[in-house]
């Protein structure tokens, strides 16, 4: 294969198929490698840039953790569900004062939503979770317990997996019901059909409001939003530690491979890419081929 292999006559060879030519059909002539193009549309990353977009990553472990720490103090009875309750319900409504604050005045691609339209939304899913409560409460009453654990671990990972961490807002359809049917499973096995109720209001918060509000920070206020996710990470390995030290150790490991050494990895590898392009590559239509 190449300027060797051609018979030698003194017809240039033209890059064609639709033309018969006096070469063999694998020939290719001395300018092939002229088209060459080594990492072609390569972006380079700052590692304090990837540090910033990986917390996203450890404040999500970290929400699981502290979530996983509430339930464990209600099932001790260190925390009634009537405080959690009341503190459940400050937090969303300094939440979404905070988000509405956030919040630009023109809203790209569709219309504002009202507060009173939030208010509904709100009304409605804590009438029906409050009303199911005593039927959520006893949903896995024939299951065992630690299927019940199992479970919820796996939903948990499914969340953690599945979390569209580019644009949490709103949560992933998938991953937030998976994040609500382990929170479903875990609050079972609460005493109480209020504790139930407290637990399954403290995981629409943690799971599906929170995600919303933290996007807004990155978006407005990113230094912040960097603060923010630091807290949260404290938050988790010191709640969990408080219950389970071998986990908080587990978490803190977690959180400095994803925060610290995964992007060091990940910025140390650039350099080692050789992506190579040319002529041999699939042919791209540019054109637009819309009125065909």
């Amino acid at each position: 294969m190449g300027p060797d292999s051609a018979p030698g006559p003194a017809v240039p060879w033209r890059k064609v198929l639709w033309e018969c030519q006096p070469f063999p059909d694998n020939y290719v002539d001395q300018r092939f490698l002229e088209e060459l193009r080594r990492n072609e549309g390569i972006r380079q990353y700052r590692y304090w840039a990837v540090v910033k977009e990986a917390g996203f990553v450890g404040e999500r472990l970290s929400c699981v953790a502290i979530f996983i720490t509430i339930w464990l103090y209600i099932e001790e009875g260190l925390l009634s569900p009537e405080t959690l309750l009341w503190t459940s319900l400050v937090c969303a409504l300094l939440g979404y004062g905070l988000h509405q604050a956030l919040t630009s005045q023109v809203e790209s691609g569709c219309e504002p939503r009202t507060r009173l339209a939030d208010l509904q939304s709100a009304t409605i899913f804590l009438s029906f979770t409050f009303g199911f409560s005593p039927v959520l409460k006893t949903l896995t009453e024939s299951v065992s317990t630690d299927t019940v654990y199992a479970m919820s671990a796996f939903m948990l990972l499914a969340h953690l997996v599945s979390f569209p961490y580019a644009h949490p807002s709103p949560p992933g359809s998938f991953s937030l019901n998976a994040a609500l049917f382990a929170s479903v499973c875990l609050a079972s096995r609460l005493p109480g059909a209020l504790h139930t109720f407290a637990m399954l209001s403290c995981a629409l918060l943690v799971f599906a409001l929170w995600p919303c509000l933290l996007q807004r920070l990155r978006e407005n206020a990113p230094s912040q939003f960097t603060g923010v996710c630091v807290g949260v990470c404290i938050g988790g390995v010191g709640g969990l530690g408080s219950q389970w030290p071998g986990g908080a150790v587990l978490l803190a490991l977690a959180l400095w491979s994803v925060t610290l050494l995964c992007p060091l990895l990940l910025v140390k590898l650039q350099g080692q890419k050789d992506n190579i392009q040319g002529p041999w590559d699939e042919a791209e239509i540019h054109e637009d081929l819309s009125h065909f």
